[in-house]
């Protein structure tokens, strides 16, 4: 990773993990210094990572994480993502890239533009923003920190997948997460399979109302 700039390890503090459906785990959080964007990211650490360990990049959701929206498959995704790590040792890496990396508020108004008619995507370029602001070096960084150069990928985007592969980091497969549907975010799993490529078997899907 000689490209990309080094980050150090803050601190480490173990935190028990709890979960609305009763589910809990014990984790490690982990801090850093030096990170590109100046953001405060975390790495969650899950069972014994070993030497390819399973990884996730997060992009922070507050409406999905926190509150269940169901207009996104973020809070499920978090929640399987969890157990999958714990089950077989790695990271999860919570980064603070807030709707695909606009801002909380920008999200909010292109939820707006989507109550209107426009998909996920076409409402970020409304608001005269990237479809997708994300970059993965901050991701990059953490692993490098954490002393992990390859991994599997526990994702359904191509484009963290490159951008990984891109900074250095060898992804041994890329894993897809389960598709959750309801109602209110169909349009948008649509969108992102039929947009960005996402490996989201929406045919198989177990639609949950």
């Amino acid at each position: 990773m000689s490209e990309t700039p080094e980050a150090t390890v803050r601190t480490r503090v173990r935190v028990p993990l709890r979960f609305g459906d009763g589910y809990s785990v014990d984790a490690e959080l982990v801090t850093f210094h030096g990170l590109v964007d100046g953001g405060e990211h975390l790495a969650v650490v899950l069972g014994e990572p070993g030497p390819t360990p399973l990884v996730r990049m997060h992009s922070e959701c507050l409406t999905g994480d926190v509150f269940g929206s169901a207009r996104c498959d973020c809070g499920p995704q978090l929640r399987e993502s969890v157990e999958r790590i714990a089950e077989a040792g790695g990271y999860l890496l919570y980064l603070r890239q807030e709707g695909r990396g606009i801002g909380l508020y920008n999200k909010l108004d292109a939820y707006a533009l989507q109550d209107a008619g426009l998909d996920t995507y076409e409402a970020n370029v409304a608001l005269g923003l990237p479809e997708d602001a994300r970059d993965y070096t901050v991701a990059a960084q953490m692993l490098s920190a954490l002393g992990v150069d390859s991994v599997h990928l526990l994702s359904n985007n191509p484009d963290k997948e490159a951008q990984l592969a891109g900074l250095d980091v060898a992804v041994a497969e890329r894993v897809p997460t389960g598709a959750h549907a309801t109602a209110q975010n169909l349009r948008y799993l649509r969108a992102k399979v039929e947009h960005t490529r996402h490996s989201i078997a929406l045919d198989d899907v177990l639609f949950v109302a």
